[in-house]
């Protein structure tokens, strides 16, 4: 199995799982606060929702293909390498209630992309609160190939 993920940052979180309830013809395969993803089979989509500041337009917060299995990340890890690529991987990360495994790349607008897989489903959002920040990622991870200002926890 695998599937393209767009994660968007939106400002109404019930708002926004009403409408794609109704794009997409699927209720959420997972919902917590703040937070609602989308299994989306036809077409093969990951639409993770992440709850943003009241009032803000709908951003994009990241992009990703979800992928079946670790040794498929670590595929995708050794063929993004070879193609020169710099990459940043993560490994049994908690993001977005789920444990997984995942590389990170950034394309030439800085967008990041993530290949991952997910491993089990997790109790928090994301990795606890740093000292710099009060939200569930740092702003920048440790060794980032490339520097982003979204929360890599949309997943």
């Amino acid at each position: 199995m695998s599937r393209v993920q767009l994660a968007l940052n939106v400002a109404d979180l019930e708002a926004s799982v009403a409408f794609y309830t109704r794009l997409f013809g699927v209720e959420p395969a997972k919902r917590r606060p703040g937070y609602a993803n989308f299994a989306v089979t036809d077409p093969p989509l990951k639409l993770v929702l992440i709850e943003g500041e009241a009032g803000q337009d709908t951003r994009l917060d990241h992009l990703g293909v979800e992928v079946g299995s670790t040794d498929d990340v670590t595929a995708a890890t050794t063929r993004l390498k070879d193609a020169g690529l710099a990459t940043f991987e993560e490994n049994d990360t908690s993001c977005c209630y789920a444990l997984q495994d995942k590389v990170w790349v950034h394309g030439p607008g800085k967008e990041p992309w993530e290949v991952y897989v997910v491993k089990a489903d997790a109790d928090r959002m994301g990795k606890p609160p740093t000292p710099d920040t009060d939200t569930c990622c740092p702003v920048e991870p440790p060794n980032a190939p490339s520097p982003t200002t979204t929360c890599t926890c949309g997943t």
